[in-house]
């Protein structure tokens, strides 16, 4: 099975949960006597289930062998987590619903435009970060604290299906 990537778009991945880019933002206005724009209230972090808080951590990535793939999901049933590149550089993100188990037909997958990031939504499966870079940063706004906040399941497990993404684009004549 092989998993077409589209673009990321913030009404493509409202089941997901948050786009992360100036187009996104709630209201914007100038702060610091003019000199900077703020892009207000994007997403936010539900951290605080069973006591838990916000943390910002930083990963770096390098890319995996291609073809890439999808043998595992995980999520986080305790707090949403955010990523947002720190070098303007494009990623991929692999996602279905927040539910008991993920189901192979209900995988979807984009690409992001390098401005921007994502917020996952409590319980949403997720793939490990996707990179296209070596050395790729990313900022990671998630939850730290007590209680199980990680659930992985190996797709084979589920479906038997081997799923791989359809990367890079071939180029068609």
């Amino acid at each position: 099975m092989k998993l077409t990537v589209e673009p990321l778009t913030p009404e493509a991945f409202t089941d997901f949960g948050d786009v992360i880019s100036t187009e996104t933002a709630r209201e914007s206005f100038g702060i610091n006597q003019g000199t900077t724009t703020r892009y207000h209230d994007i997403s936010g972090i539900d951290a605080s289930e069973e006591g838990g808080r916000p943390i910002i951590s930083i990963f770096q990535g390098n890319p995996r062998p291609l073809p890439i793939r999808i043998a595992m999901m995980e999520r986080h049933p305790l707090g949403s987590q955010a990523f947002v590149p720190m070098q303007g550089q494009k990623f991929l993100i692999v996602v279905a619903p927040a539910s008991d188990l993920p189901k192979a037909g209900d995988l979807r997958a984009f690409v992001t435009n390098g401005k921007q990031g994502i917020t996952y939504d409590k319980g949403v499966w997720h793939h490990p970060l996707l990179v296209l870079e070596p050395d790729s940063e990313f900022l990671i706004i998630d939850r730290a604290g007590p209680g199980n906040n990680l659930n992985e399941v190996k797709m084979g497990d589920i479906d038997g299906v081997p799923i791989s993404l359809d990367w890079p684009r071939r180029k068609t004549a």
